[in-house]
Order: structure tokens, then C-alpha cells, then sequence
């Protein structure tokens, strides 16, 4: 925890950038040294509902049990701090060091925290101030590095423009794209992330967003969208008009294709050997419960595979929701890209950054990837996830059915017509 406390005159320096379901991002303005190329993330609660600064404000006696290994995470009383120690000695030894940014928790006062929420209401969807609001209960923030821009020790020239992917949401685009390790493939969920944004994928220029949503979602790509955005490109993609675009595809397929950044976030996922079907056994083993699932589930629907998972040892349970939830973390993480063009004098072996070469524009670019929103998720949540994963696979077996009696009818309608 770092010693400098924010106070009301503070937040003036903070502006917003974004949100998501739980916390807000600012992005800071002024000249102190210590926070010129930062962020902000500060945790929201629900308007309908108290705040749950106290019962999350340890881990349970359950997550101890389940983290023991990580005795950096044992010694605080404070989840909010255990949160930045998941990342720094669990994900980032995972995920590499050079793409996770644990960054520093920084104390704050109320009245801080107040004139931010009033700062900020006029920038936010309305669907998200309908919804949420700044926890001003809170007595602490996170300070990470803006990692949409290029640092050393201050801004330098160029422009830098910034692609945000979220990996697991589903809209037009379909993540096994992503991972697929085919550039063409990769391509073309770029393409579809593009068309449908939503609050998926985000583009920022010089740290300001100049595509897609703030925070409350952005629908199907304009023409006029497009146009702007294309206009908003040319600075750093030399492109012929109305290429830009195209070419800013390109350039994000290949740098996720030849970097194999994916690979490493696909074997951290891959570690969920049993999804949450069968890691929901080992979690009622855990907490010592009568397990929910097979009291649900009649015999002839029970698979011996999961029924064994009660007869297991006590250390493997914790083992196969410790792996399931750490599996959790990266399918809801995001990805961010940065790139600055290399300009003429720009001396290859002296940057610390990896490049990337865009043959549409013959342009060389330097670029950094990082990890982001690589939170804890609490042991509870399990049974959240089950829910869920039954809830996807009913609404599933519901459009099969569906699908079927179409085609069924479709096959019928076609042979009557073929009969007469």
C-alpha cells in the first residue's frame, strides 16, 4: 500500500475512461510524477442494495483453505489487497510478467471518492448510473500504468493507438476464432468484433476511446461510425483512403497470430480439467455440504466420473476448483494491444518492445501486449457457475429442438412438393 492518500482536491486530476459490472476506470490528467501515465480503477456497488465492502473484506475461511500455498495472500485482512497479490504471485507467473501489470493500491478519502462519483455521473451510460454507483465505502484504489499509451518517464511523441478485446464474450464474433492459431481465422473475428463491438472491443488513439462503447455497450458499426473511425486512423496507418480500416485489422490479426500471446492464456484456461460440471462436486467436498447436483440429478443422469469426485482426497478437490477458478479469471480477463508506428531514425535493437510488420502499409510497428481485469473470483461464485452452464445448456437443447422440428417440417414440406 503506497503511503500518498487522495483527497477532495484530487479528483479534479481524475477523469473518466470507461467501466465495467464492477469497477470504474479514470484516467489521470495532472503533473504529479507518481501518477502521469496511470489509471484508475475504483470499485462500484449496486444502487439497489448495500454495499459489500464487509462481506468481502476477507477471505472466507474456505479461500484460505483453498490459497494456503500462496502465503502472500494469507497475511492481509483486507480482500482489496489480496485482489492485487492474486495477480502479482498467482496470474502473472502464469500469464508471463511482461503482459500482467499488478499495479499499487493507493489510499483515499470519502470525500475523494464522492467528488469523483459527482465528476464522472455526466460521462457515464445511463444505463450504468441506473444500475451503479461509486463505493464510496471504500478506503483504497487501484493504480495501474495506461497501458494504451507508451511510457518513459513521460509521454513521448507519436501517436499510440490501443485495441481492447474482451476474449469470452460471445456476439457476432466467435472466440474459437480467436484461438484458432489461423491468421485467417483471426482475421475474421477481428472483422466481427469490429462490425459488432458491443462492449467487446475498443480502440483508443493517444489514450482517448475513438471506437466503441464507454462502458454501456455499443451496437452494430455505422457507416457514419466507420467513416469516423477511419478518419481517426490516418495518423498512424498509411493507408490509401478508405483503407485504413482494413489495413487496422490487419495489423491486430497479425500481431495476435505471430506473438502466440493467446497460446500461453489458452494453457492457463486449459487448466479447468473438468469444466463446472465436475468441479462442482469438489467444491461441495470442500465446504462439507450435501452436494446440491446429485440431490438434483436422478441416478440414471449421474455420471460415475462425477459421482467419484466425492470419494476423492480433500487435496485434490482444492486442486480442481483452485485450477477451475484460476481458469475463471483468464476466460473473463480482456486483452490489450498498443502499437506506435516507427518512424525514419527510430533504431530497431533500442527498443524494449517486440514489432510487427504491416506489408499493406510497409509500416514497422512497435507493439506491447498486456492482461487486464484478471480479478479473484470468490469460491461462492461456484454455484453461480453451474447455474449458469445448466442455464446455457437448456436454452441449448430448447434451439436444437426447435432447429429440428424446423427441418423436420421444412424436409416434409419438400417431399410433399417433390411427391406431387
Amino acid at each position: 500500500m503506497e503511503m500518498v492518500i487522495l483527497d477532495k482536491e484530487d479528483a479534479v486530476d481524475w477523469v473518466y475512461r470507461g467501466e465495467g459490472a464492477a469497477n470504474l476506470v479514470l484516467a489521470y490528467t495532472g503533473s504529479s510524477p507518481s501518477f502521469i501515465g496511470k489509471v484508475m480503477r475504483i470499485q462500484k456497488s449496486q444502487r439497489k442494495g448495500k454495499s459489500r465492502v464487509n462481506e468481502n473484506e476477507v477471505l472466507t475461511a474456505h479461500e484460505r483453505l483453498l490459497w494456503r500455498e500462496y502465503k502472500e495472500l494469507m497475511v492481509w485482512p483486507n480482500r482489496e489487497i489480496v485482489q492485487q497479490l492474486y495477480v502479482k504471485h498467482v496470474m502473472s507467473p502464469l500469464l508471463g510478467p511482461q503482459h500482467v501489470d499488478a499495479g499499487m493500491r493507493v489510499r483515499v478519502t470519502k470525500e475523494f471518492l464522492l467528488s469523483v462519483e459527482k465528476n464522472v455521473t455526466c460521462r457515464r451510460p445511463a444505463c450504468r448510473i441506473d444500475s451503479s454507483q461509486v463505493d464510496v465505502n471504500r478506503d483504497s484504489v487501484l493504480i495501474i500504468s495506461d497501458h494504451s499509451v507508451f511510457m518513459n518517464g513521460t509521454v513521448k511523441g507519436g501517436p499510440c493507438i490501443t485495441v481492447e478485446i474482451k476474449i469470452s464474450e460471445y456476439s457476432e464474433y466467435n472466440p474459437l476464432d480467436l484461438f484458432s492459431g489461423s491468421l485467417d481465422r483471426i482475421c475474421k473475428a477481428i472483422e466481427a468484433l469490429y462490425a459488432t463491438p458491443q462492449n467487446n472491443f475498443r480502440v483508443f488513439l493517444n489514450g482517448s476511446i475513438v471506437f466503441g462503447g464507454l462502458g454501456g455497450g455499443a451496437g452494430s458499426t455505422t457507416v457514419l461510425v466507420g467513416e469516423a473511425f477511419e478518419d481517426s486512423l490516418k495518423d498512424v496507418i498509411k493507408a490509401d483512403d478508405g483503407m485504413c480500416k482494413t489495413s487496422f485489422i490487419q495489423l491486430v490479426a497479425e500481431t495476435v497470430y505471430s506473438s502466440g500471446v493467446l497460446d500461453q492464456l489458452l494453457e492457463v484456461q486449459k487448466l479447468d480439467a473438468y469444466d463446472i460440471e465436475g468441479a462442482i462436486h469438489a467444491y461441495y467436498n470442500i465446504i462439507s455440504q450435501p452436494c446440491m447436483v446429485c440431490r438434483e440429478l436422478s441416478k440414471d443422469k449421474l455420471s460415475n466420473r462425477h459421482t467419484s469426485l466425492h470419494s476423492i482426497p480433500l487435496e485434490e478437490s482444492l486442486k480442481i476448483v483452485k485450477d477451475y477458478l484460476i481458469s475463471a479469471t483468464v476466460k473473463d480477463c480482456s486483452l490489450m494491444i498498443s502499437f506506435r508506428p516507427m518512424v525514419d531514425g527510430d533504431v530497431l535493437s533500442e527498443s524494449s518492445h517486440s514489432t510487427v510488420y504491416l506489408g499493406s502499409t510497409k509500416q514497422v510497428f512497435e507493439y506491447k501486449v498486456y492482461f487486464i481485469d484478471l480479478d479473484l473470483k470468490p469460491l461462492k461464485k461456484m454455484e453461480d457457475y453451474y447455474k449458469l452452464d445448466k442455464k446455457i445448456v437448456n436454452c441449448y437443447c430448447q434451439m436444437a429442438k426447435t432447429e429440428h422440428k424446423r427441418s423436420s417440417a421444412v424436409l416434409l414440406f419438400l417431399t410433399d412438393n417433390f411427391c406431387t
